[in-house]
This record gives C-alpha cells, sequence and structure tokens, in this order.
C-alpha cells in the first residue's frame, strides 16, 4: 500500500464538498438536487466510478466549475468519491439535501479552506483514508474573534 497526498485547488470565491456514494446516478441526483436549491446557484461536479469502464462522471451547470471539478476527480481517483465546487451558494444551503440522497454514504468535508486528501493505493484501486481541511488551529477566541464573528454572519445573512 501507498500513501498520497492529493490537494484539492479551489478557485476564489469557491466552496467544495466532498464525498462518496456508490451508484453511477448519483451524478444525475446530486445535480438534481443542486439546480434546486437556489436559483443563483453555480456548480460542476465529478464522480469518480470505480467498476465497469471506470470514468470521471461530471455535470454542472458552470462549465468553469465543471471542468475543475474533473481534473480534481481525477487527481483523486478514488472510490466512488465525488467532488461538488460550488460559487454563489454555501455548502450549508445545500448539504442536508446531499446527506439526503439515498445513495450517498459519506461527506468527508464542505469547506473553502485549502484540503489535502489522505489517500491510500493498492494494486486493487485507491480510496479515500481523510482530510486535512484548512491549517491548524492557532489559539483561542478572544472577545474581538467573537464579535467579529457574529458580525461575519449577519453580514451574509445567516444571522439577524
Amino acid at each position: 500500500m501507498e500513501l498520497k497526498i492529493v490537494k484539492i485547488g479551489l478557485p476564489k470565491d469557491c466552496n467544495l464538498i466532498l464525498g462518496q456514494a456508490h451508484f453511477i446516478k448519483t451524478v444525475e441526483d446530486l445535480y438534481e438536487t443542486l439546480i434546486e436549491s437556489s436559483p443563483t446557484i453555480k456548480f460542476g461536479l465529478a464522480f469518480c466510478e470505480s467498476s465497469g469502464p471506470c470514468l470521471i462522471r461530471n455535470s454542472g451547470n458552470d462549465t468553469q466549475l465543471k471542468k475543475i471539478a474533473e481534473e480534481q476527480g481525477l487527481g483523486l481517483s478514488a472510490g466512488h468519491c465525488f467532488i461538488i465546487l460550488l460559487k454563489d451558494s454555501y455548502p450549508i444551503n445545500v448539504l442536508n439535501r446531499i446527506k439526503n440522497i439515498s445513495e450517498v454514504c459519506n461527506i468527508y468535508c464542505a469547506t473553502s479552506n485549502p484540503v489535502e486528501v489522505i489517500i491510500a493505493e493498492t494494486e486493487q484501486g485507491r480510496g479515500i483514508l481523510g482530510i486535512i481541511d484548512g491549517l491548524k488551529t492557532k489559539g483561542m477566541e478572544t472577545e474581538k474573534d467573537v464579535k467579529e464573528r457574529k458580525e461575519l454572519l449577519r453580514k451574509i445573512g445567516y444571522k439577524l
């Protein structure tokens, strides 16, 4: 077994959701779930098929995000994983809907942080062992940090 780290690059103002599913129908179900969530959402998605022809299956409503998702999916090439790149929406807007898709098995992360995916590769194939989401914690939140956090949530419309 060989361990590898695959870095996921995100375009500016973009979020990602990385998960695992179990069936080729996932591509269409993810597309429908995302497109129904918001009239302004932009996204690209890729699904790493790990049986049959083992292709990167893809969809989306934004050509650039779709292309980047395909490239990132090919870099991962790991057991039925999927990657969704989002613009003009946040994972919080779609995550529960995605979790409720019957073939979705797991969500590894939903973030706008830099992501490193820890991959194990054997003679048979590749699988995701874990995720490094963002940077190492630097300390405790101060009263100033609390104030800034609350201001941000109100600025982007998640709190009154």
